[in-house]
């Protein structure tokens, strides 16, 4: 027995991606990731910006308990762990303490904290709770 086949006209298109697709799609990856990278960078900085605010916030405590209890704030030094976890990214020099009465914390960019943060630059926090950068911030909630 002999079945009919029927006869294509058209010939057989072959299915796939051309290169051109394929480089178009790419080109749409990479524009996407170049994005997405450039986004990630800047909240790591940010990231970090506001840990180094919790530890001088955290200074801040330990030297008020420290004048609770002998009424000055001569000899108070704050060693919050969260020092040592920022050490790559800043460092925090010892509480410049003015009087018995007045201190300041401060915490100072290092590396590519101090490349990438513009910004805010060095963040420093007083016994009266002012805060304040050394960045290019025009407001101080903006590093705060």
């Amino acid at each position: 027995m002999v079945r009919d086949v029927p006869l294509r006209s058209s010939p057989r298109r072959s299915s796939g991606f051309t290169l051109l697709e394929l480089m178009i799609v790419i080109a749409i990856i990479a524009v996407l990731a170049s994005i997405a990278y450039a986004s990630y960078q800047r909240n790591i900085v940010e990231t970090r910006r506001k840990a180094a605010t919790a530890c001088l916030q955290e200074g801040a405590q330990f030297m008020e308990r420290w004048y609770t209890t002998r009424l000055t704030y001569v000899g108070g030094s704050p060693a919050p762990a969260c020092e040592t976890d920022l050490a790559r990214f800043y460092s925090f020099p010892a509480p410049t303490v003015a009087t018995g009465t007045a201190y300041t914390l401060t915490a100072v960019p290092l590396n590519q904290q101090l490349a990438r943060d513009t910004l805010c630059g060095t963040l420093s926090l007083n016994q009266t709770g002012a805060r304040t950068e050394s960045g290019t911030a025009t407001n101080i909630s903006e590093c705060w």
